[in-house]
């Protein structure tokens, strides 16, 4: 499940760098680093499949998703799909919610966009690397 290219971006990525697995419908192409295709997977696939080669940072906070628009609502089975497939080798860290465009701008600093199938509502998550034992 797990495509050579992002096997390698995952290797590449040192610590403190940040990655984002994004929804079908978020603008990463338009925000400029490399972008990895990884069509009809859910995000929650994605985490599952990597957080056995990824050590999240353990100095500054490692998981980041989208803040609801304000009068707009999340569904919470989201982030709990995300906790769940994070939480496989170790305790899920907690999830901090950032505003859409401070999450825009943070994408545009990321080392990779992972592009997927996921159709949920601010379904994006950024991962923060962290030091590998």
């Amino acid at each position: 499940m797990t495509a050579p290219t992002l096997l390698k971006v995952l290797a590449e990525m040192g610590h403190g760098d940040e990655i984002i697995f994004s929804d079908a419908h978020f603008p990463a192409h338009s925000l400029g680093p490399q972008v990895i295709r990884a069509d009809g997977l859910s995000v929650s696939d994605l985490l599952r499949a990597i957080i056995p080669l990824f050590e999240l940072d353990s100095y500054a906070p490692p998981l980041v998703m989208m803040a609801a628009v304000e009068g707009d609502t999340l569904d919470p089975s989201v982030e709990a799909r995300y906790r769940d497939a994070l939480s496989l080798e170790a305790p899920c860290p907690d999830i901090v919610r950032i505003d859409r465009y401070a999450f825009y701008e943070r994408a545009q600093k990321a080392f990779a966009i992972v592009i997927t199938g996921e159709c949920a509502k601010y379904g994006n998550i950024l991962l923060k690397k962290g030091v590998t034992p």
